[in-house]
């Protein structure tokens, strides 16, 4: 578990990019450099991390977390990569007018810059193993295309029902084989179940608690635990979601909520993080021990249902990779998965970080760096913010 905290510590620290970037610094690690898993059962984890709703990245990192240390290793997984974007958040929500520059510094857009070689890597790697003949390599261009011709969440979870079907009716059997050993996560079943039950548990109790004590905390909880639950698609989906369960209500301005959007864009880890943002500026009623509580609280319920979905589903999810039906629907969904990933190394990372040919030449020595020079994705931040500060002075 305290080698779990610590890997993870470290990607939360360096892990800028958003979701689509996180893939890529997680395989990196996990695959490449330590070799926790192979590249087909890493795919695996984040098709099934695509499917359930709820931040793909978090989830992601807890079920990597759990196959190295059980549930601990979940719990300090998401400790690790949470707590450095968590912390920075609040801190931000309590001195907002002192940072508001931060978004648009030079050391941000280099961080940015990064990230789009940090994805390239990942499309490159994954599509070596997973896209490997004409069919699947074929499955990955249709969802690119598909998810750069009508953006959005639906998008991309079309492109994964339909790399599904595809997959099951074009992609062989024998090509579709699942490699390495089983995924070690068929431990307490009975409690995978528990936790589901829990899971559909708060869904309804939350609201009625909300109903019992209006006017505190836990109506904004029970709207963020709902958030969660229900939304597909990763950070940027969710804020809508977050914007209506605060700015209607009165508890905070668009304007407060917006420079919370625009913090989490610059700090490193999970977009959901900006519940701790949302947390410690609520009004100062609804507070407790100084905002960091209401921050936690709110923290933890967009979360949690992440954290039961995944863990509830890991059990059941290698049992049924091993049914050759199952393995050609996810031999099409990892190549969907590739295509998605290639789609999003243009929109948003790349369109949001190219401006200038300063900036593709970082981007393309920064991708030498890792691919080539194999540096630590720790040195090339690292390096790529600094280049980013002396491009804007």
């Amino acid at each position: 578990m305290l080698e779990v905290f610590l890997v993870f510590l470290r990607l939360g620290i360096t892990s800028f990019g958003g979701p689509v970037a996180h893939l890529g610094y997680f395989r990196q690690e996990f695959v490449e450099r330590r070799g926790w898993l192979d590249d087909r059962r890493y795919s695996d984890l984040v098709a099934l991390c695509q499917f359930l709703p709820g931040p793909a990245s978090s989830q992601l990192g807890m079920a990597l977390g759990q196959l190295r240390a059980g549930y601990g290793g979940a719990v300090a997984a998401w400790l690790g990569f949470t707590l450095p974007s968590a912390v920075l958040m609040v801190l931000f929500a309590f001195g907002a007018t002192r940072w508001v520059g931060i978004a648009s510094s030079g050391v941000v857009h280099g961080l940015k810059v990064v990230a789009v070689a940090v994805v390239a890597q990942a499309v490159l790697g994954m599509s070596r193993t997973l896209c490997p003949d004409r069919a699947r390599a074929g499955i990955a261009m249709g969802a690119a295309l598909l998810v750069l011709l009508v953006p959005g969440a639906l998008a991309q979870a079309g492109a994964m029902v339909v790399g599904a079907v595809l997959g099951w009716w074009m992609v062989p059997a024998a090509s579709s084989e699942p490699g390495g050993d089983a995924i070690p996560a068929t431990r307490g079943r009975g409690i995978a179940v528990a936790l589901l039950v829990i899971f559909m548990g708060l869904l309804l109790a939350l609201p009625a608690a909300a109903m019992l004590w209006p006017g505190t905390i836990w109506p904004v909880a029970a709207d963020f635990y709902r958030a969660g639950s229900l939304v597909f698609g990763g950070g940027h989906v969710v804020l809508p979601l977050l914007q209506t369960a605060v700015v209607p209500q009165g508890l905070m301005g668009n304007d407060v909520f917006l420079a919370g959007y625009g913090a989490a864009q610059a700090v490193p880890g999970p977009l959901f993080t900006l519940a701790a943002y949302l947390g410690a500026a609520l009004p100062v009623s609804m507070q407790f021990l100084g905002g960091w509580g209401s921050a936690l609280v709110l923290l933890v319920a967009i979360f949690l249902p992440a954290f039961l979905l995944v863990m509830g589903a890991l059990p059941f999810w290698d049992a049924l990779r091993h049914r050759r039906g199952v393995q050609r629907v996810m031999a099409g969904v990892n190549a969907a998965v590739v295509g998605v990933l290639l789609a999003a190394l243009y929109d948003p990372v790349w369109t949001s970080a190219i401006h200038s040919r300063a900036d593709f030449a970082l981007a393309l020595a920064s991708f030498g760096g890792l691919v080539l020079a194999r540096w630590s994705p720790v040195v090339v931040v690292l390096l790529a913010a600094a280049a980013g500060a002396l491009m804007a002075w």
